[in-house]
């Protein structure tokens, strides 16, 4: 398929409600996606004989609404709502190219180890949120798993402690960032878990428009192991050596069959950074010239920073610098994709 420009953004999507909760009227939408597909001859996604995913990373409220628990300002203030303005633009601008996308959903439930309930100290009391847990303050009894939390669940005291340790210890000799207690966020079933609607209303628009299913990827469920990269957790084995969660072959294998391979979404220093990182380290493990046909759209992506308390701009722009030494594109939402780096379309 030769392009000669990008298509227009339909008249639907209105940058001032990006920011905002609401409810997407899919019938409606479904229509005006047939009628837009027919004026501007857009054939169905099976059709691609150049096969682009768009691989979006947890797009959801919780991480994009300035009122809800995680909100990804960046520097700015206003990161993440920048970012997907850019990002539906992107989509209605590429609709007829873009392949399939694929949302990941952060999935948490109230008892996960990243959360407060979690762990108390000799006081019985929760670590606050933000409050950073190294592999020391384990080892010293500082901070202590919540029997009476994890005993409703069915865990041993004894062993879920000795979890708790190894863990810690493992992040520590991985490289990792410590343990961090987030806000309760992205609770399954709750308003923050859904996507934020502007980017739902894209996502549905490209479906119906090129007869193409988007691909959901959840991640996050399992309450003994952050989960960053949508590839799989930070820990995927116990001290004993057993498999408490599994890495996500199936979709490297997919991605790895794609031709373009775009990512975007939030945040840039977290869940974004971790998913290029196992995606870098399985490509490499296969071929290295993988590698060049990931494009990170750097401008619907941010850092999490929260003032006075830390900010990952820095760590998340070595990460981009690393990809980027390592063959992948880094590349804008407003290049049109067909004049990015060896990118043929």
């Amino acid at each position: 398929m030769m392009r000669t420009k990008n298509l227009n953004i339909p008249p639907h999507f209105e940058p001032g409600k990006v920011g905002k909760i609401w409810k997407v009227n899919y019938q409606q939408l479904a229509e005006d996606a047939r009628k837009w597909a027919e004026e501007f001859e857009i054939t169905p996604a099976a059709d691609d004989n150049i096969k682009v995913a768009l691989v979006l990373i947890d797009v959801q409220n919780t991480f994009c609404m300035p009122e809800f628990e995680l909100f990804v300002g960046g520097r700015s203030g206003r990161g993440a709502i920048d970012d997907n303005i850019r990002l539906c633009e992107f989509i209605y601008h590429n609709l007829d190219v873009i392949t399939e996308i694929i949302p990941t959903m952060d999935t948490h439930q109230a008892t996960q180890i990243f959360h407060s309930v979690f762990l108390i100290n000799d006081k019985g009391k929760h670590p606050a949120p933000y409050t950073l847990i190294s592999f020391d303050d384990i080892e010293k009894g500082k901070w202590k798993i919540n029997p009476d939390a994890l005993r409703f669940l069915g865990y041993n005291e004894e062993k879920a402690a000795h979890h708790l340790f190894h863990y810690t210890k493992t992040l520590k000799e991985n490289g990792k960032y410590d343990l961090t207690i987030w806000p309760y966020h992205a609770i399954l079933g709750g308003i923050g878990h859904a996507l934020v609607p502007s980017v739902e209303e894209a996502i549905f628009f490209h479906g119906i428009a090129r007869y193409s299913q988007p691909d959901f990827q959840i991640k996050g469920r399992n309450l003994l192991t952050e989960h960053y990269s949508v590839f799989g957790p930070e820990i995927k084995a116990d001290a004993e050596g057993n498999k408490i969660a599994d890495k996500n072959l199936p979709l490297l294998e997919k991605l790895i069959n794609c031709d373009v391979i775009i990512i975007a979404g939030q945040a840039k220093s977290h869940c974004v950074a971790w998913t290029v990182e196992d995606m870098l380290k399985y490509f490499l493990s296969k071929d290295k010239m993988l590698t060049k046909k990931v494009c990170l759209l750097e401008d619907a992506t941010s850092p999490v920073v929260v003032p006075g308390v830390f900010d990952y701009t820095d760590v998340a722009e070595k990460a981009f610098k690393r990809f980027s030494d390592a063959g992948m594109h880094i590349v804008k939402s407003s290049e049109p994709i067909e004049e990015w780096p060896e990118i043929k379309l």
